[in-house]
């Protein structure tokens, strides 16, 4: 199972940017996926998580309305477009995809960090 995460770079703030997860290795349309976020000093949280249908999204309240997370099941791809992006949101982002399991549990699990699989992070710099 490999999950790679990309798109990071740097940015300004107000920008825009597009991170992918690419999943591979199992059936990914069985499995919620979420994207987390480690800022430098910082624990890593839970920015945004979506149902392996794609019917149930959640967003940590800091990103609500500016991020949109989705999924390409041809593609086996979850995307997180990012806009009016800030400073604060300067941190590695990671993908990670729990299977065979409820919504509800998947964002209990997710919010103590815990996964079936997780990819390597990429970073975001936003400069101000």
């Amino acid at each position: 199972v490999q999950l790679q995460a990309f798109g990071g770079g740097l940015v300004q703030a107000g920008d825009s940017l597009r991170l992918s997860c690419s999943v591979s290795g199992l059936t990914f349309d069985t499995y919620n996926v979420g994207w987390f976020r480690q800022a430098p000093g910082k624990e890593r949280e839970l920015a945004a998580a979506i149902s392996w249908g794609g019917s149930s999204l959640y967003y940590v309240d800091s990103v609500k309305g500016r991020f949109t997370i989705s999924r390409d099941s041809a593609k086996n791809t979850v995307m997180l477009q990012m806009n009016s992006l800030k400073p604060e949101d300067t941190a590695v982002y990671f993908c990670a995809a729990k299977g065979r399991s409820s919504w509800l549990l998947t964002l209990q699990s997710f919010r103590n960090l815990q996964s079936d699989y997780w990819g390597q992070g990429t970073k975001l710099t936003v400069s101000s």
